[in-house]
């Protein structure tokens, strides 16, 4: 039972992140495209300046989520997962780099330079995360030693031994890129005003047709990927509401685009945590699935001992109450939030 608390624990800090860190890559992503001016561009990234720091508390909460409650999963994963973990590492210092160093200077090649810096660094970790997601959805290629090491790609087929990159975690990774651009306009689009505005509800009327039909094309082909995903949520019917949510949600952001951009962002919000909700139904009770169903890390395999996962629960929930209390200020500070 505690190891299930904290599994889904785990996969709300992640979801949180999606959403709220989410909306900072979407902008990152189209910032050349909606600002067009140097006082465009500053004003897009002064929406999201105050909070991309903030953000990112979520990313270390889950990390320090599988450190305390999932160490096995963490050493597994860390160490199969090495070369593109050191790339998502590298991209998220160059992004805040490109944020707060633009203002170090006030050069129109300089600032040029880190805002392209922004937008490369914003795509790339887009695209990383959705392949990462789209491995642990396809399963890595665990041996009965529980290691494996992926390398970044083979020939772009899903075999026993998958490289990082395929048909399937490219298609994942396309979706998440299209979802947090998606995500990111209709944040700018509540946010700032005039053409900035425009453009950015623009971007979100284009960008929601293929992040529809591409959404719904992956989770076809995800039981072809991976079989074992539909057994999972048939064994967890419960699990259909997220999908189900998901579609809605989806479906809520397009309609309230230009009347409520604020409620369409909100509406995006539950999309994205519908959706990584929906990934780990997918998974569970499997933290780590492998393309030999025999050799999947399991939840009961990866957690650490009931004593010191009950120890962990009670500075994790105080923790994050502060956490969130942090956002309610900050939000209200800077003029209603997201």
């Amino acid at each position: 039972m505690l190891a299930e608390t904290w599994f889904w624990l785990l996969a709300l800090s992640l979801a949180t992140y999606v959403a709220l860190g989410g909306a900072d890559l979407g902008v990152g992503m189209l910032l050349s495209r909606v600002a067009k001016t140097p006082d465009e561009r500053r004003a897009v990234i002064d929406t999201i300046r105050p909070l991309w720091k903030p953000n990112e508390v979520w990313l270390v909460a889950a990390g320090g989520t599988l450190f305390l409650a999932f160490p096995t999963l963490l050493a597994v994963a860390f160490s199969g997962f090495y070369l593109p973990l050191m790339l998502v590492l590298w991209l998220i210092v160059g992004r805040g780099l490109a944020i707060e160093l633009r203002y170090q200077m006030d050069e129109p090649l300089w600032n040029g330079m880190w805002d392209v810096v922004l937008g490369l660094a914003s795509l790339a970790l887009a695209v990383c995360f959705g392949a990462a997601l789209g491995n642990i959805l396809r399963g890595v290629a665990l041996d009965e030693t529980g290691t494996f090491f992926a390398p970044l790609w083979t020939d772009l087929t899903i075999g026993d031994e998958p490289g990082i990159l395929d048909w399937y975690t490219l298609l994942v990774a396309t979706v998440a890129a299209l979802a947090l651009a998606h995500h990111g306009a209709l944040y700018l689009s509540g946010r700032t005003q005039g053409d900035v505005r425009e453009r950015a509800a623009g971007w979100a009327a284009r960008l929601f047709p293929p992040l529809f039909i591409g959404w719904i094309a992956l989770g076809g082909l995800s039981f072809e990927a991976r079989p074992a995903v539909l057994d999972n949520l048939r064994a967890h019917a419960w699990g259909i509401v997220f999908p189900a949510l998901a579609v809605a949600a989806f479906v809520a952001s397009a309609l309230l685009r230009r009347p409520h951009p604020r409620r369409a962002f909100l509406a995006s919000t539950a999309a994205l945590y519908a959706s990584v909700l929906t990934a780990a139904v997918s998974t569970f009770p499997d933290v780590l699935p492998a393309r030999d169903a025999a050799h999947s890390l399991t939840l009961a395999e990866a957690a650490a001992p009931d004593a010191g996962l009950a120890t962990g629960l009670t500075w994790w929930l105080p923790g994050m109450a502060l956490v969130v209390a942090y956002y309610a200020w900050m939000h209200r500070r800077i003029g209603g939030g997201r």
